[in-house]
């Protein structure tokens, strides 16, 4: 994969926690507004509130990178001005009465690994359920090698990761399995906290990375911006047209191409793009701000104004980081639900 120069975050913008949820003291700051959710988010996330700030005046947004799920939770329990999460609302288990879902970064998850001496890989959808489902084991299983041809792979243990909190990049990873593998969607199927017969958990995408970085024969599940601040390999993966795509900016952009027109709700799914999309890497993904129809913290205005930013303006920080900025069908759509907001 194409590594690309990772843009700085801003410790004001970004609060990384191991604890899950924000406290109502913390949300209540004056005039400062409160997010949180999505890890794959957060360094795009960053450069958006740092900018903002500097280019209004206003306090730099915090935002607490706890996972989707919990972003989830906590704008539906109003502790934040938002949540934010790469899966949809659909996916919540909190009521979040009213709710919109705006869809204002578009990345990827790529699938990672940890073979020494190896730096490419190919596989295909059915192989990686089959390592997470724990019938492929080991890195030269006839599985694996034959679409390896040239590339002498160890007899080597395969330790599969899986997001231990409720992710975002796991609702992305089992959207797209269940959608290519019968018996991963029976048996695991799709959601942002699924539960793996076999490997260890890991908190964050930070966690997934330190975890695969330190288990010779790992392989897991990562945030692209995250593979490439850590130079870490991501695999080639089949698409739907028989190639084997990485997530870079236009493969992520070639897979959002399928989007014609946005379903009521703003719900999408990129993953598994049709044949047509012929370069598309098919763990692609939207993710989304999710917003209460008036503000819970009161800095409705304040709010309005970062979002609009973000969707315009902030959408430049997008391609250092391996997002892709915002097709205009969506960003149209985006802004239109942002003024239902208050």
């Amino acid at each position: 994969m194409v590594f690309k120069r990772l843009a700085s975050l801003s410790c004001a913008a970004v609060v990384v926690c191991a604890v899950s949820g924000v406290t109502a003291a913390a949300a209540s700051a004056a005039n400062a507004i409160q997010g949180a959710g999505s890890t794959l988010v957060a360094p795009i996330e960053a450069e958006w509130a740092a900018a903002w700030a500097q280019n209004t005046g206003n306090p730099t947004p915090t935002y607490q990178a706890v996972g989707s799920g919990t972003g989830l939770k906590d704008i539906g329990q109003g502790l934040v001005d938002f949540g934010a999460s790469d899966a949809p609302l659909s996916a919540s288990t909190t009521p979040c009465n009213g709710c919109v879902q705006i869809p204002w970064a578009l990345s990827a998850t790529g699938v990672s690994f940890n073979i020494p001496g190896i730096h490419k890989l190919h596989l295909t959808g059915g192989v990686i359920a089959a390592i997470y489902l724990g019938t492929v084991t080991r890195w030269n299983d006839p599985h694996i090698t034959r679409l390896n041809k040239g590339t002498h792979l160890p007899n080597l243990a395969i330790t599969p990761v899986h997001r231990a909190d409720g992710s975002g990049d796991s609702y992305a990873f089992t959207d797209y399995e269940s959608s290519v593998s019968g018996a991963f969607r029976s048996t695991i199927g799709r959601g942002t906290k699924p539960t793996f017969p076999v490997g260890p958990g890991a908190t964050g995408n930070s966690g997934m990375v330190t975890v695969e970085q330190q288990t010779p024969g790992s392989i897991a599940y990562v945030a692209v911006s995250y593979l490439i601040s850590h130079r870490l390999p991501a695999a080639a993966i089949q698409n739907a047209a028989g190639n084997y795509e990485v997530p870079n900016l236009k493969n992520i952009s070639n897979a959002a191409s399928i989007v014609k027109s946005v379903p009521a709700g703003n719900e999408l799914h990129i993953v598994n793009a049709p044949k047509r999309a012929k370069i598309a890497y098919p763990i692609s993904t939207f993710t989304y701000c999710i917003l209460q129809p008036t503000d819970p913290l009161g800095n409705g205005a304040l709010l309005k104004s970062f979002v609009s930013y973000a969707l315009n303006a902030g959408q430049q920080f997008g391609p250092a980081l391996d997002f892709v900025p915002l097709p205009a069908r969506i960003k149209a759509v985006d802004v239109a639900t942002l003024n239902g907001v208050h």
